[in-house]
């Protein structure tokens, strides 16, 4: 075969590189010699790299085939949008060659539909991409996971570490909490998707989280956690170094130091992830219950201490000062190393909203709370029950309030020692309710009810003696004056006994942790205790009424006691509801009641929302009733004393025998004075200015409807005889004020009328009530005017 001569090609036609690799590989002429050898080596490069992008190509179409089966939609999609586009193309070229309006009809229609089309792709396109990210991050957790469980069963011995294979899971949980939390605020309606991934995630964690426990209670053991109860010592400053040297949690070194903590802040981060999670999960809903959960790593450390505790409670549960006192020594010896050790681990890993120091007293009250539920109290419930059924009262409600009282000590002593550390939990209800051991009733309302009612029925039956020991209804309590600088009262000495036994109840009640539970706890015994003594104070009052119509004096003093005692009793009632301890409760009893604040009668009037204004409104009502019956009483006697004066219409004609006052006036007077005396030395100083004053406005119409509008006839010495029995009956109150006459003005002005003369009275007719308004009468009327004008002789 003959050969052909190729001609090379001008340089400059040659691409830069292929000119240097030229220059590099034939230099010389022993280098054209290896021509064809380097011809053969680029052919099986060419050939490779051939190869190579077969290979490529091949790889890429598999790719393309996975791709497409995750959606079956995007081929047919992507076939629409070439065929829309080739269409498009079409009628562009169609368009371009006429001049009918086409460009027109593409940018109106057919371009907005194609990118929509072009949208709805790529939001397909970033779903698939999103799904594939979720399922290599689930996937990974996954794989995590069991190697971590296969590591724990010994099957499959790995060169990473359990705790390096947990932190890898945690970090990818991380990771993709990350992004789910991303896609519920980017893309809310992709809910399947973050529900799918949520339920895998979910699987795994119900998986890693008993093993990371498991793992640390292991650690806990090696540590030599709980350590023997007989080794505590107290915690005083004296013996701090004897303390420590019995807790592990100090005296642990080097490698296992080290392990342990590492566990401690992957179960921290653990629990951090789980309560972004539950954020996420429970957006838009009330997520603060939810979301403060008991410090897993706290309770690991509480619940083997508590079930050594449980060994000794079972011999102690007649002797409960001994279950508190063990709870309160082991929660004082260990708090200390919470705040040292623990605490730097939780902050390390970033676990928000938590202190060691809190987390574990509230673990120690709760484990102290659950043995008092299962095992005491249904002990104590069961003595009452025997008691009820043998009808003889035992010792069992005594126990009850033996174990109320330690729980109450022991409350104030374990909140003590959270202020230690700073810590405030007197605003934060949910705090206190976490540290209280009355937190039992919460959960147990029929509780709280048995126990409001033995309260109540010891209190009661420490009243007893003090309700019938007749010193307590005749002395008066010493410095009674009130705060609201009402004077002294004269409030017998039994108020004063309610109010302390009253105080007594309000003082446990500050104890129970929760607004609802002291509202409703006041509500069971503080009611009924200020109802029996108004039911006390209402039967004295009805007693004495009855026997003698409250003619005698002692009967009447019996009434005027219990009106100072209602005044004194109300009074420092409404003091106390004033503080923010009763206004929370008053709000949490108008809660309930679902009414507002403040609510309006149909004359407008307040209605108070307090937790004992029902109370506190009977006793003032019971005042104001049995002030009136005083009046009432003494303006009645008066009346039998008067009669006869009232009746002798002739007395106003006769001659002046001589005497200051009328001799039939007398004993009246008499009367009034002693009655107003017995009142003004035992009456309560607002109460009395009330009687006395009503007494007077009652007199005032009585003598003036008796004596001036009788039609009797008045001569000059009449009248003065008149007047001087006026005054002296004004004297009786000239005690308690400067003008008593001015306390009677329709007698007064009847008196004024009867001085004046014939022609005065013609004057103060004529012009009606204008007139008799300028000559100084107010109070009576023109036809009573004229009725006393006429009787003027």
């Amino acid at each position: 075969m003959d050969s052909v001569i190729h001609m090379l090609p001008p340089p400059t036609s040659l691409p830069p590189s292929v000119i240097s690799f030229l220059n590099a590989k034939l230099s010389t002429r022993e280098d054209l010699e290896q021509v064809p050898h380097l011809v053969s080596e680029l052919g099986n490069q060419c050939n490779a790299l051939d190869q190579c992008l077969f290979d490529l190509n091949k790889q890429f179409e598999n790719y393309l085939i996975d791709y497409a089966s995750d959606s079956e939609r995007i081929n047919g999609l992507l076939g629409d949008i070439n065929a829309k586009v080739k269409d498009l193309q079409s009628s562009s070229h169609t368009a371009a060659s006429s001049s009918d309006g086409g460009p027109d009809k593409i940018l109106g229609e057919e371009l907005p539909a194609l990118a929509k089309e072009v949208a709805r792709v790529e939001t397909v396109r970033k779903y698939a991409e999103t799904a594939l990210k979720l399922d290599t991050l689930v996937g990974d957790i996954e794989d995590a996971v069991s190697s971590i469980v296969k590591r724990t069963l010994r099957r499959h011995p790995s060169s990473e570490s359990s705790e390096d294979m947990q932190v890898l899971a945690i970090r990818t949980l991380k990771q993709t909490e990350d992004a789910l939390r991303l896609i519920s605020k980017s893309q809310p309606q992709w809910t399947r998707l973050v529900s799918a991934v949520d339920h895998r995630v979910d699987r795994a964690l119900a998986i890693f989280r008993p093993q990371a426990i498991a793992d640390h209670r292991s650690l806990l053991t090696s540590l030599g956690w709980p350590p023997p109860l007989s080794s505590l010592n107290s915690s005083s400053s004296e013996t701090k170094k004897s303390t420590n040297v019995h807790n592990p949690l100090f005296t642990m070194q080097g490698d296992l130091k080290q392990k342990y903590c590492e566990s401690f802040i992957t179960l921290c981060s653990l629990q951090e992830l789980q309560r972004q999670r539950k954020s996420r999960q429970l957006e838009g809903h009330s997520r603060e219950v939810a979301l403060h959960q008991p410090l897993w790593t706290i309770e690991e450390l509480v619940n083997p201490i508590s079930v050594a505790c449980q060994q000794h409670f079972s011999k102690w549960v007649d002797k409960p000062e001994f279950i508190f006192a063990l709870v309160y020594k082991v929660t004082q010896d260990f708090v200390d190393s919470m705040d040292e050790l623990l605490q730097p681990l939780v902050d390390e890993a970033m676990l928000s909203g938590y202190s060691c120091r809190e987390e574990w007293i509230a673990a120690m009250v709760t484990s102290l709370c659950m043995y008092l539920v299962k095992e005491v109290f249904p002990q104590y419930i069961s003595q009452l029950d025997e008691e009820s059924v043998g009808g003889i009262k035992s010792h069992a409600r005594t126990s009850w309030l033996i174990l109320i009282d330690l729980m109450i000590a022991f409350d104030k002593k374990v909140q003590s020692l959270v202020s230690q550390s700073g810590i405030s939990l007197s605003l934060h209800e949910d705090g206190l309710r976490k540290i209280s051991s009355l937190s039992v009733f919460g959960d147990r309302p029929d509780w709280l009810d048995l126990w409001a009612e033995i309260e109540l029925d010891d209190a009661l039956d420490k009243l007893k003696p003090d309700i019938v020991d007749e010193r307590n209804w005749s002395s008066d309590v010493q410095g009674s004056a009130l705060q609201s600088g009402q004077g002294d009262t004269k409030s017998p000495a039994i108020a004063s006994a309610f109010l302390r036994r009253l105080s007594a109840v309000i003082d446990r009640c500050r104890s129970l942790p929760t607004v609802s539970l002291r509202s409703k706890f006041l509500r069971l015994i503080g009611a009924p205790l200020v109802k029996k003594f108004f039911d006390c104070i209402l039967l004295r009052s009805q007693d004495a009424e009855g026997l003698t119509a409250l003619t005698d004096d002692d009967a009447l003093t019996k009434v005027v006691r219990c009106i100072n005692a209602s005044r004194y009793f109300a009074t420092v009632l409404k003091e106390w509801c004033e503080d923010v301890f009763f206004l929370e409760m008053g709000l949490d009893h108008v809660d309930e009641l679902e009414t507002l604040t403040e609510n309006r009668t149909s004359e407008g009037e307040l209605v108070a929302t307090g937790i004992l204004d029902g109370e506190i409104k009977k006793l003032e009502e019971f005042r104001v009733e049995w002030a009136e019956k005083l009046s009432t009483v003494v303006l009645r006697g008066f009346d039998m004393c008067c009669r006869d004066y009232m009746r002798n219409k002739k007395q106003w004609q006769e001659k002046d025998e001589g005497h200051i006052v009328s001799q039939s006036l007398v004993s009246a007077l008499d009367y009034l004075q002693g009655k107003m005396s017995v009142l003004a030395e035992g009456l309560n100083e607002i109460d009395f200015v009330g009687v006395w004053r009503s007494l007077a406005s009652r007199l005032d119409t009585l003598m003036f409807n008796g004596i001036l509008l009788s039609n009797a006839k008045f001569t000059d010495v009449g009248v003065e005889r008149l007047e001087n029995d006026v005054g002296v009956m004004f004297g009786v109150f000239r005690p308690w004020c400067f003008r008593p006459e001015g306390f009677f003005p329709k007698l007064s002005e009847g008196l004024k009328l009867l001085k004046m003369t014939k022609r005065q009275h013609q004057n103060c007719l004529t012009g009606g009530e204008g007139t008799l308004k300028e000559n100084g009468i107010r109070h009576l009327t023109v036809a009573e005017v004229e009725k006393i004008s006429k009787n003027r002789v």
